[in-house]
Formats: structure tokens, C-alpha cells, sequence
């Protein structure tokens, strides 16, 4: 395999250099140059590969076209989690270009006048409308990025009559290349390891962050996410359009969508069909349509959570489509660029209506009218109280809230609702509001939708309040408070008392605090309930104090807290074994914690050893010790020669002899530990399909201080333990047969009362049947971690 040397940030540069629209952008911007990456010529995961356009040559080519064109815009919105550059590409006629914050602050005007916002559509019928495509979220999908720069080249240069009247009535926004790592490493993910698909209601990756802000900034009418590859899910029909089946989230307003999406999917099937001559391939010229889920299937292919990309933008009124190219070759990219260009010649006929009904999703929320729903599915608000010690995690929920476009009051007073008293500084997101599906959607406590469906296609719940660890108190009655709209909240913590002073095990960011002050040397001890004590004086951890936003006083130190230290934390590193790098969630959860992690490969392992670090965690496929890998792509990440397998066994058991600590998070890791004969309890695995929210039972102690009873956790793949006489017993999933709360698990009741988290007596061995550390969104059980990880 060819592989090319490219320089993070030096195309970017010569882009900003070159661009007349980029001065401030430039000044905003500190590009960091970091090492020389080798970019790679095709994936090992494919079963096709071509001769693709390389991301280093994308920003001249862009820097090109913006040269020979008055319609085109190229900025740099952001950088990639290796400080790669994020284009984007606005193109418009000529007398639009200079319009568009114009543009956008009429569209605003559809979250405040709707019905006025309406009326002047119908009387303005020359307005141009914003469609967004978003090019290779995935890295080894390199066909969409290689059919938008083919458009982009189009619209900036052609003059055909299809050409101009596209440009008439629309502007165009490409989010370029949405995942530079990815497509220079020829990896499904960015460089965090993270699927970048999945992020959209975590939004921990700047990609994502940036994507977001993107929608915000445009409120998109059309939204599509170019993908590959999907063939023969039916006879003859090739590639993939959504419209999906069902379930549909009742967060939508469904109803607005569904009337135009299935049009605009088979405007997409015609236009491809219509150069079916011109593709080169037995598959393409055998083919009788595409295959779109809502028209041909049943279930299996749902746009239930708001992960992905256009599920997300479908809550900002986008008409969202995933797209699907059949081949990772030059027709799979004609097959994209003639979807896209279907979707325009729709977009263009329809605009008049469909950005009514756009209109008209935001109409609905700011009047509270919601026509398809039960009466009491949207609450009157969410009422979210504050910690006064420690304010982190509502803080926040609170911004990320803010960053998706919707609105966040604060009490100036106290006030009363359903019957309960709150006190002034009380958060509030009243639900009369434009985007309330996007706001319901994060707050709900979700729905148990296990016999909808024989399977989801990913997560089927997500809850921020539950998952992130802040109350959202759902108020069904009208009531009457002073509150101001709240900006973003930038509260400094504070130190107060003469100490010693208690930092709670409460956050991410208390935990955070603690690994602070370890590594600046402050002494810091821990009780039986994981709660930290420091005697240091206050000048000494004020600094600190104030960074993590916390509020922390005296305390007496209980006589069994026991000093703690800076730990060193191995991660046993998934490269990409089954297109996902599994252990990326538990890793950013770590690092978020405070700790210093690093990542090694069961190779590394297996000839290293353990002896530089205090704590091995795995979490991940038990594939990744396998003797051997079947699948080529999954060879680069396991061991080069089953003896490896040995090695490895054999120094993880000489870590734990010299008092290192395991810790193995999720099924795969479970399943690893009873392998490598770490533990003898039964491991029992549900399928891999079923996820959720649970409720479980802590003992709030030890590698559970913090929790308790009747309270919550993660599920993915759902784990537990049987035959656990040996072992320290720390959770188990509730006794009750309405222990699941939202998701979708088949045959549950297995689980019921079993238990979920277990530590072996005879060696320090930890098993957390949880996902402690889920893709950076389950905020609230990273605790269990570094409980695990202090736990004497």
C-alpha cells in the first residue's frame, strides 16, 4: 500500500493566505504543526478501493476553484482532533454572496415570528434556501468527499441552465470533509478513535462541534450525509436513501418530514437511474432502484436516536437524509453525485412548500401545539436545580443546551412549580419554543421500545439528565417565574473555611480537581464513601479549586480515609478491529477524570509488559486477544503470532503479583478476563443489539461510592456474573421486574437482580459489567472508574 507524507496545517495556511473572505479567520486561528502523518492509499476494511482523492490535495484544489469563481466562499471553520483543517464551501450566485448574514438573521426570524415568517416566503418568491452535504463522516468511505468536490467544482464554474436554476433558488454549504483523520489514516473514525456518527448528542469531538454549529448557523432546509457502502439489502435495488423505518422518535414532528422526504428520496432513485448507462459496473447496470428502508422494508434500519448526523439536523427542521453509495470505486461516486443532484432539482421545484413546513416545525413548538402527540408528551417546562457545592454538571447541560440553539432561562427569584419550591438561580427551559423536539429529546428519560422492533440498528437511549448525572424535573402544570435568558456560563469555583477541605465524589470535575492537586503534589486522602480530604493550606489548591468550578469547604477528615496517589493507567488499545476503536470512549473518560493514560496494543503488552504502570483497564472486544484474527482488516490490531497470546497472559498475571490493578469495563472485556483465567464466575452476555437504561443497585462503597440504591446505569451488549461466591459483589441490576427503564433488551428479566459490578477477593480484579465510559456520554458512571481505580 502507497502511502503519501502530508504536514497538519501547511495546505490550511496557503487556503487562508489565498483567500479575500479569511483575514479575521486567520487571526482567530493558531494552527498547531504537529508531526508528519502517512496517508494512507485505501483501507483494509474495504473490499474495494481507488484512486481517491488524498485529503492533502483538497485545499489547494478548493484553493483553485475559489480563484476562477465570484460564487464561491472557502473558509477554515475549525480544526480535527490532529489539528487538521475543516473546510467549508459556500457557493451562491454572485448578488447573493455578501447577502448572507442577511440571509440568516431572516431565518432566525422563523424561531420568533413564524407565522410572519410564513407569509413572507408566500409573498417572496425569488429567497434562496440553504441545503448542507456533508462529505465522508467516515474515513473509509472516501466516495462522498470525492462527489462534493465534483459539485463544488460544478457550481463554482459550470453555466448550464440545471446549474444556474439550482443557484437561483439555494445556497449550497459543504461541509467538505467532516473527518480529515479518518480519510488520511483511511480509518472509519477520527483521530480520538471516536465514530464521529454516533457523536451528535454528545458532541465531544471539535468535528462535531463544528458540524453543529454549522446547522445552527444555516438552519439547513435539505441536509444530506454522504456514506458507503450498502448494496443488495434488496434484489436489484443498490445504495441506500432514507427515508427510515421505523421506529420514528416521537421527539419529531414527524408528520412535516415524512411529507416530503419520501419524494425527495425517490427524486434521488430517478436521477441515478437516469445515467444508469453511464456506470461501468455489472452491479450498477443490473440495477432497478435504490433501496429506500421506508418504502422497502419493515424495520431494521431506524432513525430512532439523534446520533447520527441528519437524525440531529432533522431537530433544527432539516429534511435529513443518510446516503448510501453501493461501491467504494469512481461509480459509487457517480452514484452519490447523481443522489445529491436528485435531491437539489427536488429541493428546487419544492421550496416553496417545504420551507413552510419547515416554518411550520418551528411554529408548532413556540405555540406549544404539538397535533401528533399525546397531550402531556412535552412537559409545560424542564426545571433543572443546582448543586450549590457543585455546580459542574448542571453548568454544563446547561451550555451544551445553549450550543444547540435552545433556550435556557435562570430564576431571579424563587418560585413554585407543580407544587415544589426552587430557589433563585434555578435553571428552566421552558418548552414553548422553536426547537422543543431538540430539547425534549435530551431531557426525556426516553421509552422502553424493546417490543416495538426485533432490533435497533444502535443506541435506543440516551438521556443526558440520567446519563450525565443532573436533574430535570419535568413540569406538566403552567407557573409563574422571574427569569433572565441565560448566556454561556463561565463560574469559577471557590475555597472557603480554614480547612481540612472536602472535595465530594460528585463529577467529573471533583475527580478531575483531586488528580489536579495529586500531580501538583498535594497530599489527598479518601473515605470508605470515595469522598477526598485535603489538609493542604487554601492559597495552595485555590488555583485549582477555582478551574474546576467547584465550591469547597471544611470538613472534618473521617479516621478511615486513606492517602491516594497519582496513579499511571494503561489502556489496552483497540486500533480499529471491526471498524471501531471501542476503547475511545473509556479513554476520553479517563483523561477527563484527570488521569495520564496511555494506550497499548495487546502486541505492545504482550513483549513490555505492565511494569511502568499502577492500573491496566480493558475495554473492548474480546477479539483483540484472539490467537489469531480471520478478517484482514482486524490483523493490524491484534497479536502477530498466537504465542503473543501467551506473552500477554503471562504479564498481565506478573502486574497483578506486584500489586498492579485490572479493571475490565463491558461484555468483550468480561469476556477477555475469564480467557486470560482472571476470574471463575460465569459470564452471561445478552445480544449485541440490546442497549439501555438500567436501574442498579450500588452497595455506595468502595468501587460504588458515590451511588446507591434504586439508581442507574449504561448498558451495551448487557453483561453480567453468575457463580460470583469469590467475589466482592458491589452492583446489581434491580430486583424488579421493571428494572429497564428506556432502550430496547430483549429477554431482560435474565438480568433482573443479577449482578452488574464485582471485584475478586483474592486478586485485584474488577469487572464492570456497566459502560462506565460509553463514547464520552456517560458522564455519570465515569466514577466507577476512578472509584475502581483509588479503591486500596
Amino acid at each position: 500500500m502507497k502511502h503519501k507524507k502530508i504536514i497538519s496545517g501547511v495546505v490550511a495556511a496557503s487556503l487562508l493566505a489565498s483567500s479575500p473572505w479569511t483575514p479575521a479567520l486567520a487571526e482567530s486561528l493558531k494552527w498547531n504543526y504537529v508531526n508528519a502523518y502517512e496517508e494512507k492509499d485505501g483501507s483494509l476494511f474495504n473490499s474495494e478501493n481507488y484512486d481517491f482523492m488524498k485529503f492533502s490535495e483538497i485545499g489547494d484544489k478548493l484553493a483553485q476553484i475559489e480563484k476562477q469563481s465570484n460564487r464561491v466562499k472557502v473558509e477554515v471553520k475549525g480544526q480535527s482532533s490532529t489539528a487538521q483543517p475543516l473546510y467549508v464551501v459556500t457557493i451562491a450566485a454572485p448578488d447573493t454572496q455578501g447577502k448572507f448574514g442577511k440571509i440568516q438573521a431572516l431565518r432566525k426570524q422563523m424561531f420568533k415570528n413564524p407565522g410572519k415568517a410564513q407569509d413572507w416566503i408566500e409573498n417572496n418568491p425569488d429567497f434562496k434556501v440553504p441545503i448542507m452535504i456533508n462529505g465522508s463522516i467516515h474515513g473509509t468511505e472516501f466516495i462522498g468527499s470525492d462527489a462534493v468536490m465534483q459539485l463544488i467544482e460544478r457550481f463554482a464554474l459550470e453555466n448550464d441552465e440545471t446549474t444556474m436554476d439550482i443557484l437561483e433558488n439555494n445556497i449550497l454549504i459543504f461541509n467538505v470533509v467532516q473527518n480529515p483523520d479518518g480519510r488520511i489514516d483511511a480509518t472509519r473514525f477520527n483521530g480520538e478513535g471516536i465514530d464521529l456518527n454516533r457523536d451528535f448528542i454528545t458532541q465531544s469531538q471539535p468535528e462535531t462541534q463544528e458540524t453543529v454549529a454549522l446547522i445552527k448557523e444555516w438552519n439547513p432546509m435539505v441536509f444530506l450525509d454522504t456514506h458507503g457502502y450498502v448494496k443488495n439489502y434488496a434484489p436489484n435495488k443498490q445504495g441506500l436513501i432514507e427515508p427510515c423505518t421505523v421506529p420514528h422518535n416521537p421527539n419529531y414532528e414527524y408528520d412535516l418530514y415524512e411529507k416530503w422526504a419520501m419524494d425527495q428520496a425517490e427524486a434521488m432513485e430517478t436521477e441515478i437511474m437516469s445515467n444508469k448507462e453511464s456506470f461501468t459496473g455489472g452491479l450498477y447496470q443490473s440495477m432497478e432502484g435504490t433501496y429506500i428502508p421506508q418504502r422497502d422494508d419493515a424495520e431494521g434500519w431506524d432513525d430512532y436516536p439523534p446520533i447520527f448526523t441528519p437524525m440531529y439536523a432533522m431537530y433544527h427542521g432539516a429534511y435529513g437524509h443518510t446516503l448510501e453509495a453501493p461501491t467504494n470505486d469512481e461509480d459509487g461516486v457517480s452514484w452519490m453525485y447523481d443522489a445529491i443532484m436528485g435531491a437539489l432539482k427536488n429541493a428546487t421545484d419544492n421550496k416553496q412548500d417545504m420551507i413552510k413546513d419547515q416554518i411550520e416545525m418551528f411554529k408548532r413548538g413556540i405555540n406549544f401545539d404539538h397535533p401528533f402527540h399525546e397531550e402531556g408528551f412535552f412537559p409545560t417546562a424542564y426545571v433543572l436545580p443546582v448543586d450549590s457545592e457543585d455546580p459542574t454538571v448542571t453548568q454544563k447541560a446547561v451550555n451544551h443546551l445553549q450550543k444547540n440553539d435552545i433556550e435556557v432561562v435562570q430564576a431571579s427569584k424563587a418560585f413554585t412549580a407543580d407544587g415544589k419550591s426552587y430557589p433563585k438561580g434555578t435553571y428552566i427551559v421552558k418548552m414553548d419554543q422553536a426547537k422543543a423536539g431538540l430539547a425534549n429529546t435530551m431531557l426525556w428519560d426516553g421509552e422502553d421500545i424493546t417490543e416495538d422492533v426485533d432490533a435497533m440498528y444502535d443506541i435506543s437511549a440516551w438521556s443526558l439528565p440520567e446519563l450525565w448525572g443532573f436533574e430535570a424535573i419535568a413540569v406538566q402544570s403552567d407557573f409563574d417565574v422571574t427569569a433572565a435568558k441565560v448566556n454561556q456560563i463561565q463560574e469559577q469555583g471557590s475555597v472557603s473555611g480554614k480547612g481540612p477541605f472536602l472535595i465530594p465524589n460528585s463529577s467529573v470535575k471533583a475527580v478531575n480537581l483531586v488528580n489536579t492537586l495529586l500531580q501538583q503534589g498535594v497530599s489527598v486522602k479518601r473515605d470508605s464513601d470515595g469522598n477526598f480530604y485535603t489538609e493542604a493550606a487554601a492559597n495552595l489548591i485555590s488555583a485549582a479549586v477555582k478551574q474546576s468550578g467547584l465550591h469547597i469547604g471544611s470538613a472534618k477528615v473521617p479516621a478511615d480515609a486513606v492517602e491516594v496517589d497519582d496513579m499511571k493507567v494503561a489502556i489496552l488499545k483497540d486500533g480499529g478491529m471491526n471498524k471501531a476503536q471501542s476503547h475511545s470512549g473509556t479513554k476520553l473518560a479517563l483523561k477527563r477524570l484527570g488521569f495520564a493514560v496511555t494506550e497499548l496494543t495487546p502486541a505492545e503488552v504482550a513483549e513490555q509488559g505492565l511494569s511502568t504502570f499502577d492500573v491496566f483497564v480493558y475495554s473492548g472486544t474480546e477479539g483483540l486477544i484472539a490467537k489469531t484474527q480471520s478478517r484482514t482488516g482486524n490483523k493490524e490490531f491484534g497479536f502477530k503470532n498466537p504465542a503473543q497470546f501467551d506473552s500477554f497472559k503471562a504479564n498481565v498475571e506478573e502486574f497483578l503479583n506486584d500489586g498492579g490493578k485490572y479493571i475490565a469495563v463491558g461484555a468483550g472485556a468480561s469476556l477477555a478476563t475469564k480467557t486470560l483465567g482472571l476470574t471463575d464466575d460465569d459470564i452471561v452476555v445478552a445480544g449485541y443489539s440490546s442497549n439501555g437504561i438500567a436501574k442498579v443497585d450500588y452497595s455506595d462503597e468502595g468501587v460504588t461510592g458515590g451511588y446507591g440504591e434504586d439508581d442507574l446505569g449504561f448498558v451495551y451488549r448487557p453483561v453480567w456474573y453468575e457463580n460470583t461466591a469469590n467475589d466482592e459483589i458491589s452492583a446489581t441490576f434491580d430486583d424488579n421486574s421493571d428494572f429497564f427503564v428506556a432502550g430496547h433488551w430483549k429477554n431482560n428479566s435474565e438480568a433482573q437482580g443479577k449482578a452488574v459490578i464485582v471485584k475478586e477477593q483474592d486478586k485485584d480484579v474488577t469487572m464492570i459489567g456497566l459502560e462506565a465510559g460509553f463514547r464520552d456520554h456517560t458522564d455519570y458512571l465515569f466514577r466507577l472508574l476512578s472509584n475502581s481505580i483509588f479503591e486500596k
